[in-house]
């Protein structure tokens, strides 16, 4: 059922009609884009599981462009979460890796149109970021610390933009900065304007940063869905008139 939902949102987005669902739209935009580029011409209905898609081009959406290669990442991430960060030990690497990669449960989400493998991939991607930079900690404010810190905010941004869910690894982020932060604090050697600094550069990668991406996302969502489709009751009437084929486009509504 599922893949039948997430596949249907991306024939919306290659056909630019305007719908309304409970997730954020960076998954199911990647998952447009992957039909987009494989040459899927966004026509098939996506009524119930189980429709044979017949001579619709739908690999693209389902597995070779995106979730093969979303899924195949994940082991490498955990595979340097452990290696190169947690354990430091290489038979601990490899036997996360080789449980993951032989998982039935993710070896069958990479083969449908689902959110699921993007989601875990920008939180496996939080979770490498952080501890990376924590790795940095001897060397703050380095290009390496900054490049560090500003991807942890991209992939919280990421995975807040797949599902919700992803609020899980921000609160992770978030518990692990105040850990530093107070340690920071502790540190007498450490003048309060350079405990200032390492504050706002937290602000501004891990805060700042994600909301200004996550804005960015349902910027794109709004100019992509130009067309009037089965969302446009969701919202106002102002909001209609702007939309190509609905009965309000470019009526004048009153405030």
């Amino acid at each position: 059922w599922d893949e039948t939902h997430f596949g249907k949102m991306g024939s919306y987005y290659i056909n630019r009609t305007f719908f309304f669902d409970v997730h954020p739209p960076l998954g199911k935009m990647l998952i447009g884009l992957a039909g987009y580029l494989s040459g899927y011409d966004g026509t098939f209905p996506f009524q119930k599981p189980g429709d044979r898609y017949e001579q619709h081009n739908y690999v693209g959406m389902r597995g070779v462009r995106l979730y093969r290669h979303v899924s195949s990442w994940l082991a490498l991430l955990c595979f340097s979460v452990q290696m190169l960060e947690l354990s430091r030990s290489l038979p601990a690497a490899l036997l996360t890796a080789f449980i993951l990669i032989f998982d039935t449960g993710c070896i069958t989400l990479s083969q449908y149109i689902l959110l699921d493998p993007i989601l875990m991939f920008f939180l496996m991607g939080a979770v490498l970021s952080m501890v990376k930079c924590n790795s940095c900690a001897d060397r703050p404010f380095s290009a390496s610390w900054w490049f560090w810190l500003c991807l942890t905010g991209v992939n919280l941004a990421g995975a807040m933009g797949v599902k919700f869910v992803g609020l899980f690894v921000v609160l992770l982020v978030g518990l692990n900065t105040i850990y530093d932060l107070w340690d920071l604090l502790g540190d007498l050697s450490l003048s309060l304007v350079m405990f200032g600094k390492h504050l706002l550069a937290r602000v501004l990668c891990l805060i700042l940063l994600p909301l200004a991406l996550y804005t960015a996302m349902f910027a794109v969502h709004f100019t992509v869905l130009n067309k009037s489709g089965p969302g446009d009751g969701f919202f106002s009437s102002a909001f209609q008139s702007q939309l190509i084929g609905n009965n309000l486009h470019n009526v004048s509504i009153p405030e």
